[in-house]
């Protein structure tokens, strides 16, 4: 296989804030896999909070390059076994590498990825869209400006987080969700989320650290008046199983596990055990969402507005329009660069 790679600045539409940061301009990596003529993509994006860079993340793709080259491609994820060694330090990579041999597979076996992976396409959840961090006025006017979403997902971890969502929940009857970026304490959480139950939230996700102590993570499952979704507490296939008695549910970021291949078998696992299922995503263009949104049919819950807080995109796919995702055309995961769009945000 022939391996080339994109490099994208991404503005978004409006300054992005969580607890921990905020961003205008997002980087993100796109890897293309070409084999018989036929290519594949996959994205990733870049994230300070765990230390992958454009540069780190191409260095790692590169350390590959003998590995891609010299395979006669085949199944996805014996693709994901044969790389995994290699980039044990870097899920995030892998992860782009994977996105990009699921949409292949599909084109080469012309069917849609979410096919190839033996799911049935019924019934699947609605996304959410996302409000980040500003002030109240600031957060108000990033809803009425998408007035027609049945989910939104509010970004919280500051000083008047129950204030915020009572002030949006007087311009929508929607369905909110909450995300405090483990920007809360287990008392907070508690505390909250009796407010939060009163003002129509759905869940909360992931409100303490990660590295919070176990007894605390234990006292918010059994305490809080919300379910609670693990979002930087289950990154990887082992953390599953560690998050019964703590959550009631996981959200898989396929950038932190390392792609479609393992998701899959976390979001098995997560059912099996009796917890609800989620898939994220990052501010990230289409490449990215189309992959994301092949895992629909596993999923309670769903939040891939990535792309719509974009103001320009380089790549046209599935589609998320006022939270329904619309499927594209293709095989494969179904997004494809567009020409005009790669050159004018390459970096």
């Amino acid at each position: 296989m022939d391996v080339e790679l994109y490099r994208f600045a991404l503005p978004l539409e409006h300054k992005f804030t969580i607890a921990r940061a905020t961003t205008t301009v997002q980087r993100s990596l796109v890897v293309q896999l070409e084999y018989d003529g036929v290519r594949g993509l996959g994205e990733v994006t870049e994230n300070a909070f765990y230390g992958h860079s454009l540069d780190s993340m191409s260095a790692s793709v590169h350390r590959c390059d003998a590995v891609l080259k010299s395979y006669t491609f085949g199944d996805p994820e014996d693709l994901w076994d044969h790389l995994r060694p290699h980039l044990a330090d870097d899920p995030f990579a892998l992860s782009a590498i994977d996105l990009a041999a699921h949409d292949l597979y599909g084109k080469l076996q012309r069917q849609k990825t979410w096919e190839s992976l033996d799911l049935e396409w019924g019934q699947v959840p609605h996304s959410s869209y996302t409000i980040g961090i500003d002030s109240i006025d600031a957060m108000i006017a990033k809803l009425r400006a998408k007035p027609d979403w049945s989910i939104y997902k509010i970004k919280l971890g500051t000083s008047q987080d129950v204030e915020i969502v009572r002030q949006l929940r007087e311009h929508t009857s929607a369905v909110f969700r909450v995300d405090a970026n483990c920007g809360w304490t287990a008392a907070e959480t508690i505390s909250n989320s009796r407010e939060l139950q009163q003002l129509g939230v759905e869940f909360i996700e992931q409100p303490l650290p990660a590295t919070a102590a176990d007894a605390d993570h234990r006292r918010v499952f059994d305490e809080s008046s919300l379910p609670v979704i693990a979002d930087e507490s289950c990154l990887v296939e082992s953390d599953v199983a560690r998050c019964v008695g703590r959550f009631h549910g996981v959200n898989v970021k396929l950038c932190k596990c390392g792609g479609l291949t393992p998701a899959v078998r976390m979001l098995q696992q997560a059912r099996a055990l009796g917890m609800k299922t989620m898939v994220g995503c990052m501010v990230e263009s289409t490449v990215g969402i189309s992959a994301a949104a092949q895992l629909l049919p596993m999923l309670d819950y769903a939040d891939l507005d990535g792309a719509v807080l974009l103001a320009e995109d380089p790549a046209d796919g599935v589609s998320v329009i006022n939270g329904r995702i619309h499927l594209s055309d293709r095989h494969g995961n179904g997004a494809e660069l567009v020409p005009k769009q790669v050159d004018k945000l390459a970096v």
